[in-house]
């Protein structure tokens, strides 16, 4: 006997199986991922890269050509991809423009700290559009990243590069939502395997000036400064008996002179 359903269960099935037609479509970064990989170069056993900016001036076109994408993204359709791909968006974004901002001086600088005045210096540069608005770096880090709970993640500061030797490498790959938290876990673990950038030396914890300046998100993360880094003693080279001190604040943490000379040349 054939069985009979209400007129209205095929509709019920549709909505059911059906994306939501008001999902925004991700943002493609596979023109900036290319870029990566032709002009960014592990070094070091993969602790830390440098940066082709001569192979990306030659390539501008495809640069701008992406940054140009990235600002045609308004701040409804961003709201609607998950929070994965809103970070993932927000830090290839800040580390485009960070070259995009090194490629639109008359003369390459030695350092990034070189471009601008004393008044408005690298990171106040209202250079870009990005969510409607005109931006700055120090907006779309300080502002849309850290100053926004659902999107706050330490690990961050392994991920936006300010295009010096003192930051975590740049990546030769586009962060993308479907990687992010692996990408996040390996960029913090590189840069902490470093030790030119941290180091445990005759019972004092040597870390990067980043600790310093930003210690207030790996409290929020952790507890303390000292339990971040204890649970990442292995990673830093902590002998194993000093990571209890170092959990409970008892062991002694000096920080390292930041290198602001231009990412592009190993150092």
């Amino acid at each position: 006997m054939r069985r009979l359903y209400p007129w209205w269960s095929g509709l019920l099935l549709l909505a059911l199986v059906a994306p939501p037609a008001f999902a925004a479509e991700r943002f493609d970064h596979g023109a900036w991922d290319a870029l990566l990989r032709e002009h960014v170069t592990w070094q070091r056993d993969g602790v830390a890269s440098t940066v082709d900016y001569d192979g990306f001036s030659a390539d501008r076109p495809a640069l701008e050509a992406y940054l140009d994408r990235l600002g045609t993204v308004d701040a409804d359709r961003f709201q609607q991809w998950s929070r994965a791909d809103r970070l993932a968006f927000l830090i290839n974004a800040y580390n485009a423009f960070t070259v995009e901002l090194i490629l639109r001086q008359d003369a390459r600088p030695a350092s990034i700290r070189d471009i601008g005045s004393i008044f408005r210096g690298p990171w106040s540069q209202r250079f870009f559009t990005l969510l409607g608005e005109r931006r700055t770096l120090d907006e779309v880090e300080h502002d849309l990243i850290r100053g926004n709970p659902a999107l706050m993640d330490a690990r961050i500061h392994f991920a936006v590069n300010c295009a010096s030797v003192g930051c975590p490498a740049l990546r030769p790959q586009a962060y993308t939502g479907d990687a992010l938290d692996r990408q996040l876990d390996d960029s913090t673990r590189r840069f902490l395997s470093d030790r030119r950038r941290n180091r445990y030396q005759d019972g004092t914890l040597w870390v990067s000036s980043i600790f310093d300046w930003y210690r207030e998100d790996f409290v929020a993360a952790a507890g303390s400064l000292g339990a971040w880094l204890a649970a990442h003693g292995d990673t830093l080279g902590v002998p194993a008996a000093a990571r209890p001190a170092l959990r409970d604040d008892q062991l002694e943490i000096d920080f390292l002179k930041y290198d602001w000379s231009l990412n592009g040349e190993d150092r």
